[in-house]
């Protein structure tokens, strides 16, 4: 494991890659892990590693309280992806000859399954974000309106008018609670409720069916429109 030379372009290369798909070096939160390894970055990544240079002023602006983040600190070489050479290593380690060392940097299928399977967990996120999205309801509209039906005279049938402005009945229209109201000389109106998705039903189209029904209704108005 490890990222390789953090101080050398070939290095951050190596960290913009394995930034690609995660937000910290490990987890899911600031760690000592992130701290360990912006403390071998001696400067900033160039703009064209985005996620390496995202992540360097993310955890930059933690400088203040990283001794307070989670976790605990490992040697550099501990983080990053498989197969990368660790350069940290010291020197003091154990000779090793030059088969031994050939050997050790061969990572015949190490890398291409990482990516592979990063590749992979990237796209399930994707499709799984996709259907999510999908079955989430769109939004309707919808308005309360409350009516206000006059009748001719006071001998106008109130049961009747109102059972024929009920038997109004569309897509996008639910009546709701109704009472009759005095107007005067002995006349009462229908004041009636109903909900509307605003995409379907308008309120000259209720006019226009309300209206209709001449034998019993001289005219209509809105009395109160309001949004849901």
């Amino acid at each position: 494991m490890g990222f390789g030379d953090l101080n050398a372009t070939s290095g951050l290369k190596v960290l913009n890659d394995f930034l690609s798909d995660r937000s910290y070096i490990e987890g899911y939160v600031p760690s000592q892990a992130d701290v360990a390894v912006f403390e071998a970055v001696t400067s900033s990544p160039p703009a064209e590693l985005c996620h390496a240079l995202r992540w360097f002023n993310h955890i930059k602006s933690y400088q203040s309280q990283k001794n307070s983040l989670p976790g605990v600190k490992k040697p550099l070489g501990q983080y990053g992806p498989a197969g990368v050479a660790d350069t940290t290593a010291s020197s003091a380690a154990p000779a090793t000859t030059k088969d031994d060392d050939e050997d050790d940097d061969i990572d015949l299928f190490g890398s291409d399954e990482e990516d592979a399977e990063t590749a992979r967990l990237k796209e399930e996120r994707v499709a799984a974000y996709a259907a999510k999205k999908a079955k989430k309801p769109a939004l309707i509209a919808k308005s309360s309106i409350l009516l206000d039906v006059k009748p001719w005279d006071d001998e106008t049938d109130m049961a009747k008018l109102e059972e024929c402005v009920r038997s109004i009945q569309m897509d996008g229209l639910v009546w709701g609670q109704s009472k009759l109201l005095p107007v005067g000389y002995g006349i009462k109106k229908l004041q009636i409720n109903c909900v509307v998705e605003d995409d379907k039903v308008g309120t000259d189209i209720l006019e226009e069916q309300i209206t209709a029904f001449e034998d019993f209704v001289q005219s209509m108005d809105v009395a109160a429109f309001n949004k849901i």
